[in-house]
């Protein structure tokens, strides 16, 4: 199915208002074209393909605001581990889209599981350690998938790059801040040299500095174009890297907020997003040790802007869904739940314009299915990317 499509009579989950309703959508050059209860007439003859959802339930393509999809290869071992680069612990000049590989088998995967878009990008080895890019889990060339090319920086606290780099400098967290400071404050001087030398529009090259890739690489956080996306789970972590964002009037993505639970007051009274995960398996680290699907209820109850992430592949990124269920089993409201894997999600990307809920003019990304996505048993019927099936049962 690839031409304009008519969903009719659908019970749509739109991720915006609380309460489903029955309705037709029109699909059109992969937008919603049209919501109606119903569709007749010369719009419903623009369709070139009809599905019949009549006793199924729509929801929005679901969405991962934070995962490593595509740069850690399933089943390959380190011929396919591109998602850490372990030379040097500041690596702002790297980009995910260079190494994301839209043929590995966790594509096919996410699209049976309903996962459309995903933020995917570097590890947390390093202090800095490149931009993360948003893609939809469909096609076979990454530059066609992209959604946002350079979505966010990221930045990594705590256990990751102390175990990775104490025999290289960075021994302490106390360390970790500082480099971090180091880097942002060059760039902020790197700026200025820019400014001097009349850069971008008449430049004085006698003044121009020597071009220097990572702080170009940095430029777009300290001008607020790009935030910054922090690996944190303790909670003093969590307090570092607001700090630092407000010392340097940066805008920030909070990820993983392990310790999110006993600092929630707090969190929602910052304001920054944040994002949960992986919360299943074995707290593998001393800083995982309060992992737990309670968080995000208590976040989101606390007032918190908050979504649910897998870490793919810690969690494979078929179990997002699965993911907000047992996020709802620990006492988070339903719809938030959806939201966290949906509307919440794509926020937390800067991916709201186009994706995670179903609104006229967004991307037609659909998840259909007979009964709650929620459940374990429940069976995924549809995932539509861009009005196209990329996935049928």
């Amino acid at each position: 199915m690839t031409g304009n499509l008519l969903i009719k009579q659908g019970t749509i989950h739109n991720a915006v208002q609380r309460e489903p309703f029955v309705a037709d959508i029109l699909v059109e050059n992969g937008k919603i074209s049209k919501i109606a209860p119903v569709l007749e007439g010369k719009e419903a003859n623009r369709a070139e393909a009809i599905i019949d959802a009549l006793g199924l339930d729509i929801y929005p393509g679901f969405v991962d605001a934070h995962c490593h999809m595509g740069l850690d290869g399933y089943a390959v071992g380190f011929a396919g581990e591109d998602f850490n680069e372990l030379g040097d612990p500041v690596t702002p000049q790297l980009s995910a889209i260079d190494a994301v590989n839209p043929q590995d088998a966790t594509f096919r995967m996410a699209r049976e599981s309903g996962v459309t878009c995903v933020a995917t990008g570097p590890g947390s080895s390093n202090v800095i350690g490149g931009t993360f890019c948003v893609l939809k889990t469909f096609g076979t060339r990454v530059d066609d998938m992209i959604v946002k090319e350079k979505a966010a920086m990221k930045i990594a606290f705590g256990e990751n790059p102390k175990s990775c780099y104490k025999d290289k400098g960075l021994y302490s967290r106390m360390s970790i801040a500082a480099r971090l400071r180091e880097e942002l404050t060059k760039a902020k001087i790197y700026e200025k040299k820019l400014e001097a030398a009349g850069y971008p529009n008449q430049i004085d090259y006698t003044k121009l500095p020597a071009y220097d890739v990572k702080m170009e690489a940095l430029l777009p956080v300290i001008r607020k174009e790009m935030p910054l996306k922090a690996h944190v789970h303790r909670a003093d972590d969590i307090f570092t890297a607001i700090r630092i964002a407000k010392e340097f009037d940066l805008d920030l993505r909070i990820d993983h907020t392990t310790d999110g639970a006993l600092i929630a007051e707090e969190l929602a009274k910052e304001g920054y997003p944040v994002a949960v995960g992986p919360s299943f398996g074995h707290a593998t680290k001393y800083e995982l040790k309060n992992k737990g699907f309670q968080t995000p209820a208590v976040l989101a109850k606390a007032g918190c802007q908050v979504s649910i992430i897998t870490d793919s592949p810690v969690i494979e990124e078929r179990y997002l869904a699965l993911c907000a269920g047992r996020a709802i089993f620990y006492g988070m409201d339903e719809f938030d739940a959806l939201s966290a894997i949906t509307l919440q999600a794509a926020r937390h990307i800067g991916a709201e314009d186009r994706v995670g809920s179903i609104e006229e003019g967004k991307d037609a990304d659909f998840v259909i299915v007979k009964g709650n996505p929620f459940a374990v048993d429940t069976k995924i019927l549809y995932t539509i990317i861009d009005g196209k099936t990329a996935y049928q049962s």
